[in-house]
């Protein structure tokens, strides 16, 4: 009987976890997976010494370990970035968690890179606490510095635990939306459709974050 029951529980455990991780999206194939438990060989960083990967509480996660970067953008834009290797998409939702290490009031961020051509061209968001023109929006990099592409006037509401967030981007129709938590209503959203297919990233302005359970579908 405790045998029988045992197989169950396995059984409903594996299914929970499929549950959790579909192969599909919006329609979209999952294409990369990430939970750091064999660390971080599949992500291009600019300033490695800059991000660390550890174990809390039994779990592997990465993250920026200081405010300050050697990464040296050409243009005004996230000094801490890393890229997923090898791969590039137009379409796409990403999903991951994120965990603030650091209160630094109105700016306390984290940033998700996508669309990305090269490091003077690409889009990223960024979850600024407070918004305001350089925080809380969409921007755009375009050989030259970080323009918003949003008009956002809501706060991101951190706390010191774990956060879910998801971005959703169709090339086609142009729209980009950004969710915080609330997985129903976007925190962000916009149209733009200057840049296509491209290279997905996360990373932060100048704040200091954890990162986990990374999932990329696209095309």
């Amino acid at each position: 009987m405790i045998k029988h029951l045992i197989t169950l529980l396995s059984l409903a455990l594996t299914s929970l976890s499929v549950a959790e991780t579909p192969e599909t999206l919006n329609g979209l194939p999952l294409i990369f997976s990430e939970d750091f438990e064999k660390g971080f060989d599949r992500w291009k960083i600019m300033d490695p010494a800059s991000w660390t990967h550890r174990v809390v509480d039994g779990n592997a996660v990465f993250g920026i370990n200081q405010r300050e970067s050697a990464y040296k953008p050409p243009y005004r834009s996230p000094f801490h970035i890393a890229l997923i290797k090898d791969v590039s998409v137009a379409d796409f939702v990403l999903t991951f968690r994120v965990r603030s290490t650091k209160d630094t009031g109105n700016h306390r961020d984290c940033c998700i890179i996508f669309n990305h051509q090269d490091a003077a061209n690409f889009y990223y968001a960024h979850l600024g606490a407070k918004p305001d023109p350089n925080s809380g929006q969409i921007m755009i990099v375009k050989n030259a510095p970080r323009t918003p592409i949003t008009q956002n006037t809501k706060n991101v509401p951190w706390t010191d635990d774990w956060h879910q967030v998801k971005v959703v981007r169709d090339t086609t129709k142009g729209s980009i939306e950004v969710y915080f938590d609330d997985m129903t209503t976007p925190q962000l959203s916009a149209n733009d459709k200057t840049f296509g297919k491209g290279r997905i990233g996360i990373g932060s302005f100048d704040d200091m974050d954890d990162f986990d359970d990374v999932r990329l579908y696209g095309k």
